[in-house]
């Protein structure tokens, strides 16, 4: 049924057949959908691969597709990329699946998607040798947030509820307040206000800690400036490593500027920022000295909505695609993983070549 597809794919690629490994380590069994038609997903989402490793994909119930991807664009194809074609799977069916076979020739990453229209949105989307669990859920949540700027648009052209409430500060002074509680965001339940403390560098690392939180009106968000030279610096969802002054002109944001922190320090700067409606707040830091720390995925949101394309971890997804050193291999490796080696679709006649806030800035303490 498929048969036409094998002269076209390899004519594609430009594969010698003398290229297929003689011996194979091991082969990994992938299932693309489910029998019974309502799991839109590769099981398991991602696997780890030695070089000689075939991945077999089995095509289950609905109409879905294996396609090469990138990091930086997980719903559109890699030129030159491998490509499945729709493969249609009747919802009676229970045995004569197909499945196509992909060859491990590196251990380069290769990242996937499900071509049908919104299954890779979805959540929809396979690697092979993502490197790390957090890596391959960065790679999903861009997935899913890749029709944010929809959504985002959306959500701003919405109008927010005007809500009036009531908080006590942690002076004790009671205080009435008018803002905006825009949709999907958290709803203020607080009697008193909270001080949500952030550690910016913990230990040496690359982080927020914790990188996101909620927090209600009233609140304030102290930053706590631990070793090495970092800044707090406002964002936006759709610029994640780029300064809310640069991107929006006129917009007032908060920047910490640069707060040098000695290896043998035990005291710390702090900044502290209070939470006036419940807007969602994105922030990174600046610093690019010896790599940028916004693009290692060092970024933070409040009030992020999850479950939803503008969750925070689609947000840092966004910051990781920055990175060319992550998302995109090498000139040579990358034509080395779109084409590396074809074995021929079991049942189909396919083949496959792969390796395949509103934020008032409190003082400086």
């Amino acid at each position: 049924m498929f048969s036409y597809k094998t002269s076209a794919f390899a004519a594609l690629v430009g594969i010698s057949l003398a290229a297929i490994p003689l011996v194979r380590s091991a082969t990994i069994d992938v299932t693309v959908g489910a029998l019974n038609g309502t799991v839109i997903a590769y099981t398991p989402s991602y696997v780890n691969a030695s070089v000689g490793d075939v991945v077999r994909f089995t095509f289950q119930q609905k109409n879905h597709t294996v396609t090469q991807s990138s990091f930086s664009s997980p719903c559109s194809p890699l030129a030159g990329g491998f490509d499945s074609g729709f493969v249609p799977v009747e919802a009676n069916a229970t045995s004569g699946f197909q499945t196509a076979e992909l060859t491990i020739q590196n251990t380069d990453p290769v990242w996937v998607y499900c071509r049908q229209t919104g299954h890779c949105e979805d959540g929809m989307v396979f690697a092979v040798n993502p490197g790390s669990e957090a890596k391959f859920a960065a790679f999903q949540a861009a997935a899913m947030g890749s029709n944010s700027t929809t959504n985002s648009t959306s959500t701003a052209a919405a109008s927010a509820v005007t809500v009036t409430a009531t908080v006590t500060a942690s002076s004790g002074d009671t205080v009435t307040t008018t803002y905006g509680s825009y949709p999907g965001s958290v709803a203020p339940t607080a009697a008193t206000s909270t001080d949500h403390l952030i550690i910016v560098g913990n230990n040496g690392t690359l982080t927020y800690s914790p990188s996101n939180i909620t927090a209600q009106i009233g609140d304030t968000v102290t930053f706590q400036f631990h070793q090495k030279n970092h800044t707090v610096t406002q964002s936006s969802f759709a610029d994640p490593c780029t300064a809310l002054s640069a991107s929006s002109a006129g917009t007032v944001s908060f920047d910490s500027g640069f707060m040098p922190v000695a290896t043998n320090a035990t005291t710390f700067p702090t900044m502290t920022i209070q939470i006036n409606d419940t807007k969602p707040i994105w922030g990174y830091c600046r610093q690019s000295n010896p790599v940028s720390h916004c693009e290692s995925g060092m970024v933070f949101s409040i009030n992020a909505v999850e479950n939803s394309t503008s969750s925070f971890e689609a947000f840092q997804a966004k910051a990781l695609s920055l990175n060319s050193s992550l998302s995109s291999p090498s000139s040579a490796s990358s034509s080395n993983n779109s084409a590396s080696s074809i074995s021929p679709i079991r049942d189909a006649g396919i083949a496959f070549a792969a390796v395949v806030l509103s934020s008032v800035v409190g003082a400086l303490l």
